[in-house]
C-alpha cells in the first residue's frame, strides 16, 4: 500500500512538473540573462550603457518574475526525487532475523535441505 502512495504522489509530482516545464526553462533563462546583464552592467564604463544595461535588465527581471510560479514545478521535482529515494530505500515487508542467524551456515542449510525434500 505504501509503495501505491508512493507511486500516486510521483505521478501527480510529474503532472505538475510537466505543466510547469515551459515556465521553469523560461525563468531559467531569464536569471542565467539577469547575471549576464549583471556583469555587462559592471564592465560598463559609460553612463549611457549603464542605463542602457539597467533597462535590459528591466525588461528581463520582468520575465522572470511573471514565471515565478514555476517554483511550484520545482518544488514537484524535488518531490519526485524524494519519493525516488524513499522508493529504492523502503525496506520489503519480511520478519527481521538476527544478524548471527542469518549468517549461520547450518541454518541455511537446514532450510535448503527442507525446501528440496519437499519439492
Amino acid at each position: 500500500m505504501k509503495k501505491f502512495l508512493l507511486f500516486l504522489a510521483a505521478l501527480v509530482a510529474l503532472i505538475v512538473v510537466l505543466a510547469n516545464l515551459g515556465p521553469m526553462i523560461l525563468l531559467g533563462v531569464s536569471v542565467w540573462l539577469l547575471y549576464v546583464v549583471f556583469k555587462q552592467f559592471m564592465k560598463s564604463d559609460s553612463t549611457g550603457g549603464k542605463v542602457g544595461w539597467v533597462i535590459a535588465g528591466l525588461i528581463v527581471l520582468s520575465v522572470a518574475v511573471s514565471n515565478i510560479y514555476a517554483v511550484i514545478g520545482l518544488a514537484a521535482a524535488y518531490a519526485i526525487y524524494l519519493i525516488a529515494k524513499n522508493w529504492t530505500s523502503s525496506k520489503e515487508d519480511s520478519v527481521s532475523k538476527p544478524a548471527n542467524e542469518a549468517n549461520d551456515p547450518f541454518t541455511n542449510f537446514e532450510k535448503q535441505w527442507s525446501e528440496l525434500k519437499n519439492s
